[in-house]
Parts: structure tokens; sequence; C-alpha cells
């Protein structure tokens, strides 16, 4: 049975997810995750990644992976979600095309050939980040696709109006100013911010002053042929529909034929509407034919078509989101250390990003932090004295503990730190494989007979052992001494491990994008900036 979901309902969708993250019961985060992208041997990765980044598959194994190569969260929070629109900037000698209620697959838009509204171009942003709809673009029946927009709009008036004195026939209705903080978090190349609180504070006017089924506009499809007498212009035309009150004037030109139309009152509540004009049609008062019209041989006469434009529901600027089509919203977030909460690896690279709604932490409850570390960590110190400098781990190498006889615990090198002896560590999918068989155990400073502290996997030095002395679960170690310096390690370590602040495969992953690696380094952060579209 044919059925659509409406763009509407995707609207819908959208103000919802809004409307979550920012409510207080509810915790999304943005993450980062893979940095072995070209690793093929741990399961999940191609050596052509960066060259040929392939599409994220959905799933629950796929979601796994992704918990599994996670390397931090950062909390979202209502300040980082903004709805979003297509982005068309003014540009003079462009056709822009006419906010119409009608596009559709049987009668598309004159220009793009847009199905439906929100695929074709009738709003712009100028180069001050005022944002207009196109309420006439000068269609005609000589123009069909409308005219060259030749002024920029630049006023900020509640009414439309043309944006300059060219004669260009364009109509512009002004809605909304884009903010410099928006610009800085939410602004894109192919996208642009709109207002989530709509009619509160700088829009409040613009919604106030809508009115429902106010007609703007009217345009002439077929300018029609013998109509007398020329030259005059016929006021008072009624709007004829479901509304009250509008009124039209329009103009015969020399030719007979009809060469412009003007609403001159939009009258109310309009959901259908036409103007007649035709010798008995009615005038001024409904139901008298308009006053002084003819023609001229009943043969040779042809009736103009007039095309009322009907406006959104609750008038132009009731409603934004209905009005442009927000249907998207744009989630920013910004992954960045400082010396008090360093969650985020560097020397590594990262090739996926995502959403997860409601991680829990170890024990159950919610994580609520601004930012956790999804790793595994372990405190090492040297076994037999020397330098712990001089021992190297390689970045998304495999690491191991032997835990006691027939137990193994493994893990990938997230990130190795010399300086503070701190060894971060992730478990991609295929680590368990045959060669340390596929029961997976944790780094622990509590082995079992045939066990060791010893870690096995260094790229050069000597062996390096878990510090089983730093931190108890009375009192967990959070920063070590380096020189002189105080440095904060990010995570809680209990006898020289500490777990990840989040539970693994916890939460529901809403959302992930596969990209081209990207190297983290010490004095670098990351705008991440993800638009979902409903």
């Amino acid at each position: 049975m044919p059925a659509i979901i409406s763009d509407q309902f995707r609207i819908l969708n959208a103000a919802n997810f809004v409307a979550g993250v920012a409510d207080t019961s509810q915790y999304y985060y943005s993450f980062i995750g893979l940095p072995n992208s070209q690793d093929i041997g741990a399961g999940y990765g191609q050596t052509d990644w960066n060259t040929n980044t392939p599409a994220p598959m959905d799933g629950f194994k796929e979601y796994n992976d992704a918990w599994d190569t996670m390397l931090g969260l950062k909390q979202l929070s209502s300040d980082d979600v903004q709805r979003m629109v297509k982005k068309t900037t003014w540009t003079a000698g462009t056709v822009y095309e006419m906010y119409k209620n009608g596009y559709t697959r049987e009668n598309q838009s004159p220009k793009t050939s847009s199905t439906n509204l929100y695929d074709a171009q009738y709003y712009v942003v100028n180069s001050d980040l005022k944002v207009y709809i196109c309420i006439n673009n000068g269609q005609s029946p000589d123009n069909p696709q409308g005219r060259q927009s030749l002024d920029e709009p630049t006023f900020v008036d509640l009414e439309p109006r043309a944006a300059g004195t060219s004669g260009d026939g364009y109509i512009w209705k002004y809605l909304y100013t884009i903010k410099p903080n928006q610009i800085i978090k939410f602004d894109s190349i192919d996208f642009m911010p709109v207002p989530n609180s709509w009619g509160t504070g700088d829009t409040i006017d613009i919604k106030n002053n809508a009115v429902d089924g106010k007609i703007e506009t009217a345009v002439i499809l077929n300018a029609g042929d013998g109509y007398q007498p020329i030259g005059t212009t016929f006021n008072n035309i009624p709007i004829l529909g479901d509304g009250t009150g509008g009124k039209a004037s329009v103009t015969v030109n020399s030719q007979g034929k009809v060469s412009d139309v003007t609403v001159t009152n939009g009258g109310t509540g309009y959901t259908r509407g036409t103007i007649q004009f035709y010798p008995g049609a009615p005038g001024t008062e409904i139901g008298g034919p308009i006053a002084g019209l003819s023609a001229v041989g009943v043969a040779g006469t042809s009736v103009a078509d007039i095309e009322v434009v009907i406006p959104p529901p609750g008038g132009h600027g009731f409603d934004v989101y209905k009005e442009l089509g927000a249907f998207r919203v744009l989630m920013y977030a910004r992954f960045e250390n400082d010396a008090s909460n360093p969650d985020f690896i560097v020397g590594n690279d990262f090739a996926r990003v995502g959403i997860v709604k409601n991680p829990k932490t170890l024990s159950g409850g919610d994580l609520t932090k601004s930012s956790a570390v999804s790793l595994t960590s372990v405190k090492l110190k040297t076994i037999s004295g020397g330098n712990i400098a001089d021992t190297t781990f390689d970045v998304d190498t495999a690491v191991s503990q032997t835990i006691g006889v027939g137990s193994t615990a493994v893990g990938y090198v997230a990130n190795w730190d010399s300086s503070t002896g701190v060894l971060k560590m992730y478990t991609p999918t295929g680590i368990g494989n045959s060669t340390y068989g596929f029961r997976m155990v944790d780094f622990t400073s509590q082995i079992g007979p045939g066990g060791s502290y010893t870690l096995a996997g260094q790229a050069s030095g000597q062996p390096l052992g878990i510090d089983t002395s730093f931190g108890s679960a009375s009192n967990p170690g959070t920063a070590t001494t380096v020189g002189t310096a105080i440095v904060q390690l990010g995570q809680n370590f209990i006898e020289g491990v500490a777990d990840p602040e989040v539970k693994k495969y916890s939460g529901e992953i809403l959302y992930i994008d596969n990209r081209a690696a990207i190297q983290r380094s010490a004095t670098q952060k990351e705008d991440v900036k993800i638009v979902l579209e409903f």
C-alpha cells in the first residue's frame, strides 16, 4: 500500500531529539575511537582505509566493535545541539525559487525541479548572517523560473519587502540572524543553524507578527488576452477562498494582458485561494462584477491564470522549523585535554566518531562525567632497575600479562607515556584469537599461581611490571610526580590498575561515522560536528 513518512514527522523527530539532549535525566555522549583502522589482523580495518573509507555497517556486532575500539567520550549538553537547514548563500545574479506550498512530484519547482518544498532554493543567508525567505522572485509568463536577484536583502523589517531599487521583482521576508557563537560551533559548508527556541528572545517579534493564512503574494501564470480598458489598474479585487479580507490590484497593460498583480490586503485564514479576473467576476463587493472590465470579442479573449500563494501554517515567521524544513540536527563536541582531566590520549589516531545515549559506569549507574576514559590503564615500573624511559611500546600492537596458569590478559596499546609510566590499552575485535584463546580476562594486580605482574610486548628496552603500590581502594592514585610537577592521570588507579570510566556495551549506539584517520597530539584539539538527518 503506498505510504510516506512525512517531512513534518522528520521535523518532529529532530525536535524530540533536541529535547532529549536537554532532558537532564538523559545523557548523550560523542565518542572517538578506532585507532587501528588499517589493522586487518585485529578483525576490523583495511589497508586503504584513509583513501577508501568504508561506510559503517548497522548491527549489534558493529556496535560492539565501536565499544571495543573506543578511546574516550565527551558529554553533550543542550548548548551542543542545534537544529539545522540547508545553507544557501545569497549571490548576486542568481535565480532563487520562491516559497510555494505545492511543490510535488507532479508539480516540481521551476528551477531545481524539486519534488518537495524543502529541496527547493527558496531562502538565503546574506553576508551579515541574516536569513530571508523569498516571497516573490519575479516569476511571470516571460520569466517562468523567476528573475535574477540583484539586491542583497539586509533589512530586518517585520513585513516583507524589496531589498533595493533595481526592480528585480524580489520580495523577501526576514526571519532571523545567526549569532556569532552559533557560527563558531554549528556553521558548516552545507548547513546553517536555526534558533532552537523560536519565538523567544530575538525572534519573539517575528513570530508574534505572523498572521495565520495571510496572503503575501500572487503570481501570473498566464497573462490572458483581450482585456479592456488597456493601461488600467483594477483595485480591491477580492481573493476568494476559505479566508477573509484578502484583496489585490490587477493591472492590464497596453496589449490587453494582465501585467501585474499586487496583494494589497493579505487577509487571514486562507488555506486555498484564487483571484478571478474576467468580465462578470466578483469585484469589490463579493457577488458583483468587476466594475469597468470588459473584453474585446468573446472568441479573441482568454482569461488570465493567477496563482495565489498560500503561506505556511501560522503564517510566514510563525514556525521557522516548518517553514525551512529543520529535520537535521548538528551535534558539536570538542575533544581537548586539560591539565586536570587528560581523558583523551595523544600520540595515536582515531578514525571513528559516534554518539551513544545513556552509557553506564562499571557499577551500573548513569555516566554523568563531562568526559570519560574508555580504556584500561596500568601504572608500570621497572622490574630490575634501569630507566623506565628506555622501554617503548608501539601503538596498536598487543601487550599481555599472564594472570595464572592458562589465563592471559591481552590488549592493544592506545598510548604509552614513559614520563608517567602509564600504559593505556583497548581490546579490538580479533584480539581473542588462537594466540591467547577466546577467554578474555582483565589486567590485574591479583595474580594467581603461575602469574606475573610483568607485561610482555614492549617494542624495545626491558620488560616492565605493574606498580602494585600505586593507589588503593580507599585512596586511589590519580596523579604522579614528573620532575617537580604533579601530573594528573585522568583515572583512578588501584594497585597500579585503572578500569575504564564507562561500562562497555552499555547504552545505545545511535550514530557511527567512519572517516580518514586523524592523528592526535598534545597541542591539538578536535572540533567534531555531526549532522543527523531524520
